[in-house]
């Protein structure tokens, strides 16, 4: 199975190296410095059972110089899917299916208005995993874990077993169901408070979630995306929320989100497709959302200082 992977951050690039690794024709789409170290030194990767360094079968730029791709794991922040979307056709020529693994619930949209919507399904990733440098991924934490499903409408067919059985081969858990667009909204029900209190706190998540008025704020953020969810018919388990706050009484004390990290190093983020896509989904349902609202509103400057929208300021 030949695989594409669009992105060598710590996602594509963690993945990337995995399933190369283990043998599997990987096609990665990078650009910039990570493509040039990539081509000329392979991926290294360091992980908790031991470090390596695997080599793409291919590592380009432009997609029409991959070819046809079986499977494509689109693995760029989610305000950058609009951008790369239209450039993937040449990957799905041969009747490929293409997975978003963005945080945030409208990447399979976005991939669909752009692709052949019979070829894009709904998915989403969850792993601890940052690029330290070009060609140069860190994974810290549990093992990987890819999670996908039909889109409503499509007719279940054996792509994505073969897609589930290569990611599993590779070490990667793979896990295949019904309700994507549930198991979506769920993750965003915890990495989207997760990561706006800690960007605007500054704190990890074993200070977050020990503080009781902090985790009053987490609680209540993942509240109002709950009842966003459920008012656009989404079918989130019952006690979600309960269920989500010791989810992040497991993960590592230390841990960050990445829109925290990329917010405090003045790097732009995924606020608007996380807390600012709440907000506006929120105002559209009728649904009441003062915590996202205000979230949103003290962290913009920073986003739009990152993107030049605004001058950059001294972060004190």
């Amino acid at each position: 199975m030949r695989i594409g992977i669009v992105g060598s951050g710590g996602v594509g690039g963690l993945l990337a190296g995995l399933l190369a690794r283990a043998g599997v024709e990987v096609a990665l789409l990078s650009r910039g410095e990570a493509l040039r170290a990539i081509r000329a030194g392979g991926l290294s990767v360091a992980t908790p059972s031991g470090d390596f360094t695997a080599r793409p079968a291919v590592c380009e730029e432009d997609p029409a110089a991959v070819g046809p791709c079986d499977a494509v794991l689109v693995a760029v922040k989610a305000w950058q899917v609009p951008e790369v979307a239209p450039g993937l056709a040449p990957l799905l020529r041969g009747g490929g299916v293409v997975v978003p693994l963005q945080n945030g619930v409208e990447a399979a949209a976005r991939l669909a208005a752009a692709l052949p919507p019979a070829q894009v399904v709904g998915g989403l990733c969850f792993m601890y995993a940052w690029a330290e440098g070009p060609g140069r991924i860190r994974h810290a934490g549990a093992p990987p874990r890819v999670t996908f499903g039909e889109l409503p409408g499509a007719a279940p067919g054996p792509r994505l077993a073969a897609l589930a059985a290569v990611l599993e081969s590779a070490g990667v858990r793979a896990e295949r169901v019904d309700d994507v667009a549930a198991a979506t909204w769920e993750k965003l029900l915890f990495i989207g408070p997760l990561g706006a209190v800690g960007a605007v706190t500054r704190a990890p998540a074993g200070a977050l979630r020990t503080q009781p008025e902090t985790r009053a704020l987490l609680a209540g953020l993942m509240a109002e995306v709950e009842a966003v969810a459920r008012a656009r018919g989404v079918g989130l388990p019952d006690a979600v929320v309960a269920r989500t706050l010791a989810r992040v009484d497991h993960v590592p004390a230390d841990a960050t989100a990445s829109m925290q990290r990329d917010l405090a190093a003045g790097r732009p983020s995924e606020l608007e497709d996380q807390v600012g896509a709440i907000a506006r989904l929120a105002r559209e349902a009728g649904v009441a959302a003062p915590l996202h609202e205000a979230l949103l509103a003290a962290l913009l400057p920073m986003e739009r200082a990152a993107r030049g929208r605004i001058p950059r300021f001294e972060r004190t």
